[in-house]
This record gives structure tokens, C-alpha cells and sequence, in this order.
């Protein structure tokens, strides 16, 4: 269309031809608009469908996506958090023994006995306990004599001198 113009401008041929060229170039540039106009109205709602169904398809993976992301940052925070848990619960068991070394040693210093000297001592009272019921289930005949040896015993401190009594303070 311009190559035409342009021949007909060289030519220098009349300005009615030249001016219904023009027109009808323009003429022409207009029905191809419309054109292009009447196809994009025609297209468009069906571009516009492709269009709505690639964006839900795009959401829906980027949803997935974000959720994967999601799930991995909360265990990656459980697991920190169990770590830190973990540890805090060490320290407070290090405090704890430290708390009770300290107040059983101030425990000492004033003489209250320690848990150890009292389970010793219930310890040495159920063996003793042990001795002397076997002592008393024996037979009498083995009783007899130390009574015997009791009593003469019991006899000789009379013959015994006696020692005065210390004077207390």
C-alpha cells in the first residue's frame, strides 16, 4: 500500500487520484481494525476462560507449594523446640543437683543427718531387730547357763570396792 503511494507521489499524476488512494489505504486500515476488533470480541471470552483456568491451576500449585514449605518449617520449629526443651530440662536438673548438693552440705555443717546416715541406721535396727528375735527364739537350755554366770556375777560387786562418785561440774 505505501510502495503504491509512493509511485503514484513520483508520478506526480493528478490529486484526485492521490487523495482516493488515501482514502482508500485508510479505508482499508479501517476495516482491518475493526476487524482485529470483531476477532479479539469473538477470542476473548475464550482467552479469557484459558486464562482463568491457568491462574487456578498457577494457585493451586503455588497453595501446594506454600503448604509444603509450611509443613516443613513447623517440624523444622518442633524439632527446634524439642531440642531447646531438652536442654532446658538438663539445666534444670543440673541446677536441681547443684540445689541439693549445697543444702545437704549446710545440712551437715549443723548436724542433721543425711538421707544415706538415716537409711544406714534403719538398716543396722532391722539386722539388730533380726539378731535378737533369733536370740529369743533359741531354746532355754542355752539360756540357762549365762543366767546362772548373771547371777553370781550380780553376787561379786557386793565383794567389790567401792569408788567414790565424781563430782559433776
Amino acid at each position: 500500500m505505501v510502495k503504491k503511494l509512493q509511485k503514484m507521489s513520483a508520478d506526480k499524476k493528478s490529486g484526485p487520484q492521490l487523495s482516493s488512494a488515501v482514502k482508500e489505504s485508510a479505508q482499508q486500515i479501517w476495516l482491518a481494525g475493526l476487524g482485529a476488533f470483531s476477532k479479539a470480541q469473538e477470542e476473548g471470552g475464550k482467552v479469557f476462560e484459558t486464562l482463568v483456568k491457568e491462574g487456578l491451576s498457577i494457585q493451586r500449585k503455588t497453595q501446594a507449594v506454600a503448604e509444603e514449605k509450611i509443613s516443613t518449617a513447623t517440624n523444622k520449629m518442633a524439632s527446634m523446640a524439642t531440642d531447646i526443651s531438652s536442654k532446658a530440662g538438663h539445666q534444670w536438673d543440673k541446677l536441681e543437683n547443684i540445689f541439693e548438693e549445697r543444702v545437704a552440705k549446710a545440712l551437715n555443717k549443723l548436724g542433721v543427718p543425711s538421707a544415706k546416715d538415716v537409711d544406714a541406721l534403719i538398716a543396722r535396727i532391722d539386722e539388730l531387730n533380726k539378731n535378737v528375735q533369733q536370740m529369743a527364739s533359741k531354746p532355754a537350755a542355752k539360756a540357762a547357763p549365762r543366767r546362772a554366770a548373771a547371777k553370781s556375777a550380780a553376787a561379786k560387786p557386793a565383794a567389790k570396792k567401792r569408788t567414790p562418785a565424781r563430782k559433776s561440774a
